[in-house]
């Protein structure tokens, strides 16, 4: 009977692992059902309250059915596009109008001012699916029968088809680029088997659990998910749980050498890893849900959808992992064996050596590195976030961009995108004339009840009508931008007219101000968090302050950098205007986990053995895990590159070489060699900081 309390105890354990296992065996395939309730249409993820935004809602009423337009444009492959030709381009189009798919009869071929090219618009269903690009190859394959032309289709239609294809296998594909890198990496520096499998198994489970969770939200209409959040949901995850296993099984480790009792080591590494596991996490949650004040869509999806895996990651590593090292104890680093000297500072030279050279000169180290920081710092206000144009959104040459393009060279720049304007029909006229005289505008016409502009009596639904106006610029310029807000200038002037300007261009121009305004807002909301749980955690205000002001320097410098090598190496023009903020969010709220990591283990150190030796111990006992938890987390959220698109590649590089940035520089240097130089004064108005000055 003396043996039953000690077999009693490993119930526990062996229960969380039976729960986890049932979890990844029941919502493991959630990791891969997550596409069937995302969706990619672009229009559902802008401004609420903007005046595009209130013209995409009115214009549906002068829609007699939704449509999705593709626009068909040939080129001659002779000097000029021939009659016979053009009555070849409208005969093969007007032939698409009983297509499956199809809505309407298709618009005659127009001709190109230059007479090279033709162009006619084809209108489809909206949610036509995985339909669609079956639909595209028929009306490609119908355009291509135009004798000596060819034929592209550019539109709405062709940039979702292309976008579907961006995002298609990307459960399977992100998921597994993003396990195998760290697989890869975990192998490689703990030269253990069984120990990088678990922690990647822990972090499929957490995957899993959070994407079941965000399935039964998003099937209920509670959040939205599109590929982009559906991408970073998995990269977050992934990263975030073998984040918080690396420092939980260092922790084990330390406590193994020292203990021997593998249980014993397993409750002592949760009880003193856990409240910098769970305030690290809580940083990232509560930032990820501060993007619930933007009034950007796709921002606040984001934010309960990250949260939510946040958590997940969380529950995982503190229930699942200890749960299995208690099981499988010495087993687990096999096989190397923790020993006595991974208890001490002894067992880590190379951090050793590290710390000597911050204390040797502290005051020159942080210094030099502060500087560093300070001129790339000095290159982020050049880095553009004014929308990434047409012909950048995918990293590849897409067809429809090609596409894009060829109807630009032929057809004023706003073609296939037109300005759309809601006004009261009693004033159209007046609108339409100013419209037209607009700097910027082509030509302007009310729509009929033919769909087209121009083509007869304006169609008038409860006394408004609908006027597109073409741009001379292309719709993704800055100059159709600045057409956009004279547009709104001018016909805000016309009396009664009560006149909403909307469309692509207008709601990309909406879009990169609400994401200015948005910065200006959640930018203080998440660094206040931020700041308020470390003094909860640490017990003082000045080492959070300067904490906070050494991530937001290494996200300054992380920008500067990003700029250069966005116009420099990978020909970038601009950023996603959502781009700053994501990465302001992602970079922050992770970053200063390596230094809430960092931070704890020296106060620990601190309270035994004083401010100075606190930091050095803290430092060389750390440094390994830490290092080899920001090499992850860079390599997992480098992982998004291989989804073709300018966005997620942007991300992916600003977090991966910040936290790389932050992990070498700031957390191994900076931070170390500020805390030494102030001295015990660091910790005010704690007690640290009063023992320090009885000390003295």
């Amino acid at each position: 009977m003396k043996n039953a309390p000690r077999r009693a105890r490993w119930l526990v354990p062996l229960a969380l692992l039976i729960v986890w296992l049932g979890v990844g065996g029941t919502l493991g395939p959630y990791a891969g059902k997550l596409g069937e309730v995302a969706t990619n249409d672009q229009a559902a993820f802008l401004p609420r309250t903007a005046e595009s935004t209130k013209v995409l809602e009115a214009r549906e009423a002068f829609d007699q059915s939704e449509t999705m337009p593709a626009i068909v444009v040939w080129t001659t492959d002779g000097d000029r596009v021939t009659g016979a030709q053009q009555a070849a381009a409208s005969d093969a189009v007007g032939a698409l109008a009983d297509t499956a798919g199809v809505v309407g009869r298709p618009s005659p071929a127009l001709v190109s001012d230059d007479r090279k090219a033709m162009q006619a618009v084809v209108q489809l269903e909206p949610d036509l699916g995985d339909e669609l690009p079956g639909v595209l190859d028929e009306v490609l394959g119908a355009a291509d029968g135009v004798s000596g032309t060819t034929a592209r289709i550019a539109g709405p239609a062709a940039s979702q088809a292309d976008l579907s294809d961006a995002f298609a296998g990307i459960d399977g594909l992100l998921l597994g680029v993003a396990l195998g890198a760290v697989l890869l990496i975990l192998l490689l520096v703990y030269r253990s088997f069984l120990l990088p499998f678990l922690i990647i198994l822990g972090s499929v489970f957490a995957l899993g659990l959070a994407c079941a969770v965000v399935y039964a939200l998003a099937d209920r209409g509670v959040v939205r998910v599109d590929g982009q959040v559906q991408g970073i949901l998995s990269i977050l995850v992934i990263g975030a749980a073998t984040d918080y296993a690396l420092l939980l099984a260092a922790r084990f480790r330390e406590e193994l050498a020292e203990r021997g009792d593998r249980y014993a080591a397993a409750t002592a590494a949760v009880r003193r890893s856990f409240g910098a596991i769970t305030a690290s996490a809580a940083t990232v949650a509560l930032g990820l849900l501060a993007l619930l004040a933007s009034d950007l869509t796709n921002n606040r999806a984001l934010g309960p959808v990250g949260a939510i895996g946040i958590v997940c990651a969380v529950l995982s590593t503190l229930t699942f992992l200890p749960a299995v090292l208690a099981l499988v104890g010495r087993s687990a680093y096999w096989p190397t064996r923790p020993k006595a000297s991974d208890a001490s500072v002894e067992g880590h030279a190379v951090w050793r050596r590290v710390a000597a050279a911050v204390d040797r000169r502290p005051r020159r180290v942080w210094l030099l590195t502060a500087l560093v920081l300070a001129v790339f710092a000095a290159f982020s206000p050049s880095l553009s976030a004014k929308g990434v144009p047409l012909d950048e959104i995918f990293v590849n040459d897409a067809p429809s961009v090609a596409a894009q393009r060829t109807l630009g060279e032929h057809f004023p720049g706003g073609s296939g995108n037109p300005a759309v304007v809601i006004a009261d029909a009693d004033r159209g006229a007046e609108v339409t004339d100013a419209a037209r005289r607009t700097a910027g505008v082509d030509s302007a016409g009310a729509v009929s009840a033919s769909g087209r502009p121009g083509a007869g009596e304006p169609l008038v639904v409860d006394g408004r009508v609908r006027i597109d106006v073409t741009l001379e610029d292309a719709a993704d310029s800055d100059a159709a931008k600045e057409t956009v807000e004279r547009l709104r200038e001018n016909l805000h002037a016309v009396p009664g007219a009560d006149a909403l300007v909307g469309g692509y261009t207008a709601q990309q121009y909406d879009t990169q101000q609400t994401a200015a305004h948005d910065r200006t807002l959640i930018v203080p909301v998440v660094l206040g968090i931020i700041l308020l749980i470390l003094v909860l955690l640490l017990r003082s205000v000045l080492v959070p302050v300067l904490l906070v002001a050494t991530v937001a320097l290494n996200f300054l410098a992380t920008l500067g950098v990003s700029t250069l090598v966005f116009e420099h190496l990978l020909g970038f023009s601009g950023t996603d205007a959502s781009v700053p903020l994501y990465g302001f969010v992602f970079l922050v709220a992770l970053g200063v986990d390596y230094n809430i990591f960092l931070m704890s283990r020296v106060r620990e150190e601190a309270l035994a053995h004083g401010t100075r030796q606190g930091v050095l111990r803290g430092l060389t006992t750390t440094g390994g895990v830490i290092t080899s938890a920001g090499v992850v987390l860079a390599a997992t959220f480098a992982a998004l590159m291989v989804i073709p698109l300018a966005f997620l590649v942007q991300i992916a590089f600003i977090v991966a070489f910040g936290v790389l940035l932050d992990t070498l520089v700031v957390r191994s240097l900076l931070v170390p060699a500020l805390v030494i130089d102030i001295g015990p004064r660091a910790w005010w108005p704690g007690a640290l900081a009063r023992e320090g000055a009885r000390r003295g």
